[in-house]
């Protein structure tokens, strides 16, 4: 049974899942979509066509769907959508897509955002994110699974990041960042792998041993990058996660590729 407190304001047509729990002063809008065993903690703003999936939790003052901050915007109808399991923290912001854009904004599920972060329009944030307070991105990133940003980092717009990346805090990340790579510094460098995830999420030691061989041999000084990457996918033609990597770099993006800091 959901359970409604009195001083909420729940427009006609918005949609609530079973066990909804909507506590004081929360506003939500004809367009919004609650799954079940959502609970909106207090002061929670939702408007737009915005989706909450099952059992998200948002805390005071978090505003979700509502314009996005684009010029280009002029009040089209599109929208913002939301996994399962999310923690969104206090005060964090989710905008919708623009129509020059995806016209949506999608996360995946069991993410954690916590207070401050921000997730721009027509963004793809992958299953189990994480966002350090003051995390933000930018229009039109994509964000793979089991990235973890660091508090105050910045994300430039149309930057890709792979699955299992790290960004360490107070670095702005201008360039595409490659699966498993972990970066830090201002302007944000190419620092390694991300090992302690790797660890953390039960990667094998061959596995792990292959992505350190190929990043050495991907990102060493002799040769052209181009060689490097092909020498890299026929050496490692056997490990997917190394292969991922390639792949990443072969497909290419709006972005140049983050990579590691030269001395002069």
């Amino acid at each position: 049974m959901s359970k409604i407190h009195p001083t909420a304001i729940v427009e006609d047509g918005a949609t609530l899942g079973a066990d909804v729990e909507i506590g004081p002063f929360c506003t939500v809008g004809p367009k919004v979509t609650l799954g079940d065993g959502v609970r909106l903690i207090s002061h929670v703003a939702l408007a737009g066509r915005t989706t909450l999936g099952t059992r998200c939790e948002v805390y005071p003052f978090a505003s979700l769907g509502f314009a996005p901050q684009s010029l280009a915007y002029k009040d089209e109808d599109t929208s913002l959508v939301i996994g399962a399991n999310a923690i969104i923290r206090e005060s964090v912001t989710m905008n919708p897509g623009t129509a020059q854009g995806r016209a949506t904004t999608t996360v995946g599920d069991n993410c954690m955002f916590m207070a401050n972060s921000h997730v721009a329009h027509d963004c793809t944030v992958g299953s189990n994110v994480v966002f350090a307070n003051c995390a933000t991105i930018g229009g039109h990133v994509e964000l793979g699974d089991y990235v973890w940003i660091g508090g105050l980092a910045a994300v430039h717009q149309w930057t890709r990041i792979g699955r299992n990346a790290f960004i360490g805090g107070v670095s702005p990340l201008v360039g595409d960042l490659i699966p498993f790579g972990s970066v830090m510094g201002n302007r944000a460098h190419l620092a390694g792998l991300n090992l302690v995830g790797l660890k953390r999420r039960g990667f094998s030691r061959e596995t792990i041993h292959d992505l350190r061989s190929a990043y050495r041999l991907l990102f060493a000084e002799e040769g052209t990058f181009q060689e490097r990457l092909e020498d890299t996918a026929e050496t490692y033609s056997r490990c997917p996660e190394v292969m991922e990597i390639v792949e990443f770099i072969r497909a290419g993006g709006n972005r140049p590729l983050c990579l590691p800091h030269r001395e002069d």
